[in-house]
């Protein structure tokens, strides 16, 4: 059975991933740690196609995580300033690849111009209808349920009409399906606070490959040790 098959048969629509292992990927090869994120975001690019080669509707990369703030503040920019070179260099490519970006997280603690790129990829690709990224930026998913709660109590919702499905509409990640697998690369062994919510019931898959390595064969690996699982949503 092919990857495709695999996915047809699942239903599987969507993958989120922990990209982890740019700096220890460049650690390894003595290069310094902005070659390693260079890298993962060909990784990142490569990943994209290979969902939408596959039929994955939905792809979500953790990115930039409320407690990467605490990195060193010169990695802390080189990491800003990539995600808007990359944005504004690959947006066009992107769009005319059907590619539907959405942002999750706290975006208000970037700069205004990081803002302003984000809100023209948002703007220009809502009308896409390939893959759907969400890019997750300044995310911490304990951050995102006290948002939540926060905006719950704010909406004037009564606690005895509060269910699940409501928490959901208050997460960032409304209106996207949750995920069916879980990725981890670089073989860590731990969720770091990543769609804490939106995982209950996601299949979990670690590659000890460090994520600049990930491409579509690794992918596709991982939708084929989805393809043995059984999933049983507690039943």
């Amino acid at each position: 059975m092919t990857v495709i098959d695999i996915v047809k048969e699942t239903g599987l629509k969507h993958v989120a991933i922990i990209m982890d292992g740019n700096r220890r990927w460049a650690k390894e090869k003595n290069l310094p740690s902005a070659i390693g994120h260079k890298k993962g975001v060909e990784a990142l690019k490569s990943t994209l196609r290979a969902c939408n080669d596959f039929g994955i509707k939905y792809l979500t990369v953790y990115a930039f995580s409320t407690e990467n703030w605490n990195r060193k503040q010169e990695e802390v920019d080189f990491l800003m300033n990539l995600v808007a070179v990359t944005l504004s260099n690959e947006l066009d490519e992107m769009h005319n690849e059907n590619v539907q970006i959405h942002f999750i997280g706290d975006l208000s603690r970037l700069s205004e111009s990081l803002q302003n790129i984000l809100r023209n990829a948002v703007e220009k690709t809502k009308n896409n209808t390939g893959v759907v990224l969400q890019i997750a930026l300044n995310y911490g998913a304990r951050d995102e349920i006290t948002n939540a709660v926060k905006c719950i109590i704010n909406s004037g919702i009564r606690a005895v009409d509060i269910t699940p499905n409501t928490v959901s509409e208050f997460l960032y990640t409304k209106g996207v399906p949750d995920p069916d697998m879980l990725v981890r690369t670089g073989g860590e062994q731990r969720i770091s606070n990543y769609l804490l919510w939106q995982i209950a019931y996601s299949e979990i898959v670690i590659k000890d490959e460090f994520w600049p390595d990930f491409d579509k064969n690794l992918l596709g690996e991982c939708v084929e040790e989805f393809g043995k699982r059984h999933r049983r949503y507690g039943k």
